[in-house]
């Protein structure tokens, strides 16, 4: 291979079998691990959950950089380039690295057939393998109980939370998807679940292997205060926290899942409170809730199902007030769009449909004619994002507000043509 677009071409090739590339199941990829060698030498933080993965895993990362521990974060989907997907101490890993962790994975894996996420997931390992790292935090991709993260011992897991989602392949309800998410629980490792009315699936697999598991709202959680915050836990309280960098209401159940899983591995991992102050007075991560700077208003918005989506309207409404908000809105064709339109039809004055890139996408004619089945006027129909967004700019006066959301690649798309990517 000559370098990393080689590889990735490479990868997508390898595994064409199922939808999206995706086959379930652990046998293989944990096979090729057994040939690689790789062994958990430092704790392992597992990070599950419908919506809030990358944000809890981007504060656990703040917080323990903060503390002075080498860090390695492995995460999906990325926005821009694959290289998000593997960070060290903050950073992208670069070509070479990650090129070189693709050719140990390919001498390894023999004739197992390893998908797109199966491949990246151990070529990060050995990423992080070679940059001995104190810590490594490893975001689920899908469910939990079969993905690739979960060949990996974690000294804790975390559940952000429990929605509907990729129920094509998790089951058709929240019990059957809570059940799946709770794959990544082990016997005896604590366990940290924010979802506060838990999937009964989720606490009944958790008692029936030994995992002893805390539930938001039960075992910890947070109040908010005026200008702070207060994180609790049993008895303890931690009060005067600075609220996150990244903006949005959402974040602090997140914030408190990621101290809750820090207090669970401080025999470890021990940090001081100034490093859990200072990593959420630090935590960034584009495309959750981002307000750019400017006028008229741009935010940005990977929600991509009708939780995220709830969240992200009451996010909207919690900012200043803008007369018209315009809505450049692209999205996969697998997900739930009548559910996100439902969820963001009382926030969104005017909407602009844009197709997207790739197989999996809806066209720009299949949303509009959702969002007219919704009662909703369309503005013009977009072939892409950065069409959308300019007529959007071109439209909006400046105290509006406009936004991008739906997917990854709507995102992707406007911090391109904004310049920020």
């Amino acid at each position: 291979m000559q370098g990393l677009a080689d590889w990735l071409a490479h990868l997508e090739a390898l595994h064409p079998r199922g939808q999206a590339g995706i086959e379930l199941g652990l046998d293989r990829v944990a096979a090729v691990k057994a040939r690689l060698g790789q062994h958990e030498d430092c704790p392992v933080i597992l990070v599950g959950g419908t919506n809030g993965k990358g944000s809890t895993c981007a504060m656990l990362e703040r917080i323990l950089l903060a503390a002075g521990y080498k860090v390695g974060v492995y995460s999906s989907p990325h926005l821009v380039r694959y290289n998000e997907r593997v960070r060290i101490d903050g950073h992208d890993a670069s070509d070479t690295a990650l090129c070189d962790g693709f050719a140990r994975v390919e001498a390894a894996r023999g004739d197992a057939a390893l998908t797109y996420f199966e491949f990246g997931t151990l070529a990060a390992w050995e990423v992080f393998a070679v940059a001995r790292c104190d810590a490594i935090i490893l975001e689920v991709g899908l469910g939990g109980r079969l993905d690739a993260t979960n060949i990996y011992s974690p000294a804790c897991s975390i559940i952000t939370g429990v929605d509907l989602d990729h129920m094509d392949f998790l089951g058709p309800d929240r019990e059957a998807i809570g059940r799946e998410k709770a794959g990544i629980f082990r016997a005896g490792v604590a366990a940290i679940c924010g979802d506060p009315n838990p999937p009964q699936s989720l606490l009944d697999h958790a008692a029936a292997i030994g995992t002893p598991v805390q539930v938001m709202g039960r075992d910890f959680g947070y109040l908010r205060q005026e200008q702070q915050w207060l994180y609790w836990h049993g008895e303890q309280r931690r009060g005067g926290l600075a609220y996150p960098g990244m903006r949005g209401g959402n974040q602090l159940a997140n914030a408190a899942c990621a101290i809750a899983a820090l207090d669970a591995v401080k025999a470890v991992l021990p940090i001081a409170m100034k490093d859990i102050r200072q990593g959420l007075i630090e935590v960034e991560l584009p495309g959750r809730f981002q307000v750019l700077p400017g006028r008229p208003a741009i935010v940005l918005d990977v929600a991509h199902n009708p939780q995220a989506a709830r969240v992200l309207a009451d996010n909207l409404g919690g900012m200043a007030f803008h007369p018209k908000t315009w809505a450049v809105f692209g999205m996969l064709a697998d997900k739930d769009v009548d559910g996100v339109i439902e969820a963001l039809k009382e926030r969104v004055s005017h909407w602009l449909p844009c197709s997207l890139d790739g197989r999996r996408a809806a066209s720009a004619d299949f949303l509009a004619e959702r969002l007219r089945a919704h009662g909703l006027e369309v503005a013009g129909r977009f072939d892409s994002p950065a069409a959308a967004l300019a007529a959007a700019q071109a439209a909006a006066v400046e105290d509006d507000r406009i936004l991008a959301f739906g997917s990854f690649l709507t995102v992707a798309a406007a911090l391109q043509m904004l310049g920020r990517a």
